[in-house]
């Protein structure tokens, strides 16, 4: 059995899900991810992606390429983050110096990742 069959079918039982639930949110039938968990067939890369983006996981880790399951962050330039925290805040950031702006910044990150782990844990106690 390929790494990705053994991964794609103990995310499934860790999150305790039914082949049946998952099946149906990934657009397949029971039969088609069985095999995909047995190995005896390989899903198409379009399919790989929506498997990762349906257990939030990386694609990486998937393939066996990683063993950390996380995604990796977006790269966003500092220029991006900046923008993000003004339109966030509703205001510019002229008249703050280097390290408020930063600070501003880490808050406004650690919001953001703090109201995406909520959005996921409430989608997965939906699921249940």
């Amino acid at each position: 059995m390929s790494i990705l069959a053994k991964r794609i079918k103990y995310l499934r039982e860790k999150k305790e899900y039914s082949q049946k639930k998952v099946a149906e949110s990934l657009g397949i039938t029971n039969v088609q991810l069985s095999r995909y968990e047995s190995g005896d067939r390989k899903p198409d890369p379009e399919l790989i992606a929506q498997i990762a983006d349906f257990y939030d996981v990386s694609t990486d880790y998937l393939h066996g390429r990683t063993d950390d399951p996380i995604p990796p962050k977006e790269n966003k330039t500092s220029s991006d983050q900046k923008e993000g925290a003004e339109n966030f805040f509703y205001f510019d950031l002229e008249g703050l110096n280097e390290e408020e702006k930063d600070l501003l910044h880490a808050s406004y990150n650690a919001m953001r990742e703090r109201a995406r782990k909520r959005a996921a844990a409430k989608k997965k106690d939906e699921e249940k």
